[in-house]
């Protein structure tokens, strides 16, 4: 419990750095990432802090663009990918012997002989 305080402050400045890293350009504000880190280590808490609450608003304010962008068509899982449905159709007819250009058997009607 005696550094918690000072891991916690490592750890912020940790993640901090390779957030810094790992950022674009604008979410720096086009300020160059080697005064960013340095910013951070130099004062670990308010740098972090600023870091931090720049780049999430940053990034708070561009994802409803992106959201807005174009939307992937077709199935998102196979469940809704009707051509896989009507394979796994044709397999389940298979397997119980019937041809895969078979109707389905109608259960009200007299079965095949």
């Amino acid at each position: 419990m005696r550094y918690l305080g000072t891991l916690l402050l490592i750890g912020l400045v940790v993640y901090c750095v390779i957030d810094i890293v790992r950022s674009e350009d604008d979410e720096r504000l086009g300020v160059h990432p080697a005064l960013w880190v340095l910013l951070v280590v130099l004062f670990p808490l308010i740098g972090g802090v600023v870091w931090l609450a720049v780049s999430r608003t940053r990034r708070a304010g561009r994802a409803p663009r992106q959201a807005a962008g174009p939307v992937a068509s077709g199935p998102v899982a196979p469940d809704d990918d009707p051509e896989f449905l009507w394979r796994l159709e044709q397999e389940r007819r298979r397997r119980e012997g019937r041809g895969t250009d078979d109707e389905p058997r109608d259960s009200t009607g007299p079965a095949p002989s």
